[in-house]
């Protein structure tokens, strides 16, 4: 089978992102089996050794230039190809950030691409990371029948997919998460950075998640969670004039996997008060993560345990982030080599999300390590942790005092670490190694 994998985001080294481990360990596992041809888009940090190596994994690479960086020609296995970029930039110019005229211009610019979302009914970081060349690329692929299936890797690679492509081949979104329901979400709890901006927003996401949705043969979430938000979105079908507006296409369930060798579990039980957090820090729902542990929960569990500590562990800290390492006992340490060896050090992992949809796998990766974890509905989000016939595979909490009481009483019982620890364990083993779900995703591309 032929499979044109498109990737907005470089999906090499798998270890920048939830979008680049889920991309690069299911290209992995298709390339054993079948042709994977993957069209990507170069990050300014991405080296030529990275393309190189991530050449080795594919049957053809095509790597086209960051639509933001100066024109140069992309890169395909056998060399340099000469296709045009656009014409033009879809974000406005960089606004003058000083003063009265600068303020003026970052308003300007924000009704530029609030008008340019109603015009096309795009969002604007879709079409900021879209590229004519990749576009051109693909349409040339596919029309010449050299695939048999076309997979989105994140939704916002869905520009790419013409409508008529599901009439003749297989076409498959790999979302993550629904736009409209984390925009919902957000709203409805308060967490929204810029709320005006969101319920503008809000209906445009729903219109613009129908629309590309009935572009694809078949949708791909991580959660039944949000499997249900898009039933939820997208049935009933709307009826325009007697026909259904919008195509409903089969909405499957495939979760994040773990690499256990990435991930290997720990050696010892560390004990003592120390805590971990680890995600991308310039990634809105972690950034509030962060802040909601330093800032609300670990205060109170350091007038229990006045030498608790808490390690934010992940790249591109932002100012916000950065601050956070000024409080007692908290450490900001960005971007490492191996987050294994921090989640080994520590006696609880906490993942307090309060916003964004989709198996995390920060969880999944804590829980491989075998470092107990806390976590808040969203941070569980997919998995059976709770009991009943089955272990304890990790504590559930919400609120402040929820999180305060869970972490003291792993802090405080040696055998419940273990328990926990030893069924998180077992079960990522049994249900979320990238094998497992690689052949979930390759049984799904050949139905």
């Amino acid at each position: 089978m032929k499979i044109l994998m498109l990737s907005s985001t470089f999906p090499y080294p798998p270890s920048r992102g939830g979008t680049q481990v889920r991309t690069f360990n299911l290209l992995q596992y298709l390339s054993q089996r079948h042709e994977v041809i993957l069209a990507t888009v170069r990050a300014p940090d991405v080296t030529d050794a990275q393309i190189d190596t991530l050449r080795q994994q594919v049957t053809e690479l095509a790597v086209f230039p960051n639509p933001q960086a100066p024109p140069q020609p992309p890169l395909v296995k056998g060399g340099p190809r000469l296709d045009p970029e656009p014409d033009g930039d879809f974000l406005p110019p960089p606004l003058n950030q000083g003063g009265t005229e600068g303020e003026f211009s970052k308003i300007i610019g924000k009704f530029q691409r609030f008008g340019r979302f109603l015009q096309s009914g795009t969002p604007p970081n879709v079409l900021s990371s879209y590229s004519q060349a990749m576009q051109n690329w693909a349409d040339e692929l596919v029309t010449a029948g050299k695939c048999d299936a076309v997979t989105c890797e994140h939704s916002v690679n869905e520009i790419y997919v013409r409508p008529e492509w599901r009439q003749k081949l297989l076409t498959v979104a790999n979302i993550h998460s629904s736009v409209w329901g984390t925009c919902r979400e957000m709203l409805a709890t308060g967490t929204s950075e810029k709320p005006l901006r969101d319920r503008l927003n809000l209906p445009l996401l729903a219109r613009y998640e129908k629309r590309y949705c009935s572009k694809f043969s078949r949708i791909v979430a991580t959660t039944s969670t949000d499997r249900e938000q898009l039933l939820e979105l997208l049935l009933p079908p709307v009826q325009v004039r007697g026909k259904q507006d919008f195509f409903v296409p089969s909405i499957d369930v495939i979760p994040n996997g773990v690499d256990l060798t990435e991930f290997p579990y720990r050696s010892i039980d560390p004990g003592g008060h120390t805590l971990i957090f680890a995600g991308a820090m310039n990634n809105l729902p972690n950034i509030d993560a962060a802040r909601f542990l330093s800032l609300q929960i670990l205060p109170p569990l350091q007038q229990r345990y006045p030498d608790a500590t808490l390690t934010l562990v992940g790249a591109s800290p932002v100012p916000e982030v950065l601050a956070l390492g000024k409080l007692p006992g908290i450490q900001v340490v960005g971007r490492v080599q191996r987050v294994a060896e921090y989640l080994h050090q520590a006696a609880v992992c906490v993942v307090p999300m309060r916003i964004g949809f989709g198996i995390k796998n920060k969880t999944l990766e804590a829980m491989a390590a075998g470092t107990p974890v806390v976590a808040s509905d969203r941070g569980l989000e997919g998995l059976a942790v709770d009991g009943g016939p089955q272990p304890r595979r990790a504590l559930r909490a919400n609120k402040v005092h929820e999180y305060v009481e869970a972490i003291t009483s792993l802090f405080e019982n040696q055998q419940l670490r273990e328990e926990i620890s030893v069924s998180a364990r077992s079960l990522v083993e049994s249900q979320y190694t990238w094998d497992i779900i690689g052949r979930q995703y390759d049984r799904l591309l050949q139905f």
